[in-house]
């Protein structure tokens, strides 16, 4: 009886050790290299809170302006993520069509837009990087090498001649003193040749901590939720009002830089999904 008893246990036990084993081979087997996937959610809203509503969700700056959005988009690319050991994984690096994505309001699902990287490598990440806007590097490779996002860029109204180039962020609205009445349009983007053609270059690069790790295998997929804070647009490092003189720009001037600055300050990660 006791050895039945004995062998009841044992059983028991080796099924439990078997199926917690099963369960966590994936990363307990530093020979498993099989990549995953990873999402990335891009939510866009003011002092932290999400959900911008296009025409409708109102801020107030801090020099005093009330302002809306009718458009509110921003291309993002050269996404890197970095693992513990500060190493990196460009994914599809200075290639527009495979790499770059553009966030756009108007598709956002309850306020998020979802973009989701594939051939991820088996890692544990702590930081991610990514560029707003396209770098002169991807730019000068010409239209042919990047025809599909270029297309794409076209019927979403973020490029202009391919002389000039891409809209990096395209900001589009109403602001007032008493209540947003008078329209603005704030498009930046670099003027095709930055070094050619003598002028700013709008580019910025971005690196944000992982508040916590974001471990990607085969049967993980993490979810980066970052935080997008748009009244960085008007109340960032540098307090911005429009007015006549600058509500109605498009690509590279002063003004046009400082909100760039602004906006580069804009994200935080809120949080990360391990499921």
């Amino acid at each position: 009886m006791k050895i039945y008893k004995f062998l009841s246990l044992f059983f028991i036990a080796f099924t439990l050790f078997t199926i917690s084993s099963c369960s966590n081979r994936d990363d307990d087997n530093p020979q498993d290299t099989t990549p995953g996937s990873l999402q990335v959610k891009f939510e866009n809203g003011f002092n932290n809170v999400g959900d911008i509503v296009l025409n409708q969700t109102m801020q107030t700056s801090s020099q005093g302006q009330k302002h809306n959005f009718s458009a509110l988009k921003y291309v993002v690319s050269n996404i890197a993520l970095i693992d513990e050991n500060g190493n990196e994984f460009k994914y599809n690096e200075n290639n527009p069509d495979k790499g770059a994505f553009i966030v756009d309001q108007a598709d956002a699902v309850a306020g998020i837009v979802y973009l989701n990287l594939d051939g991820v490598p088996k890692n544990n990440y702590k930081k991610i990087r990514f560029g707003l806007g396209i770098s002169q590097k991807a730019y000068l490779l010409g239209q042919d090498g990047q025809a599909e996002f270029w297309t794409k860029a076209k019927q979403k109204g973020m490029s202009w001649s391919w002389a000039a180039g891409y809209v990096f962020v395209k900001l589009e609205g109403k602001y007032g003193t008493d209540s947003p009445a008078k329209e603005f349009m704030n498009h930046t983007g670099n003027m095709g040749n930055t070094t050619a053609n003598n002028t700013p270059d709008l580019y910025r690069e971005i690196t944000l901590d992982l508040p916590t790790t974001a471990r990607v295998n085969g049967q993980i997929r993490p979810s980066i939720h970052i935080l997008a804070d748009l009244n960085q647009f008007l109340s960032g490092d540098k307090a911005l009002t429009l007015t006549s003189a600058n509500d109605m720009m498009m690509g590279s001037s002063q003004h046009l830089v400082d909100v760039t600055n602004n906006l580069t300050k804009m994200f935080k990660v809120d949080h990360v999904h391990n499921d």
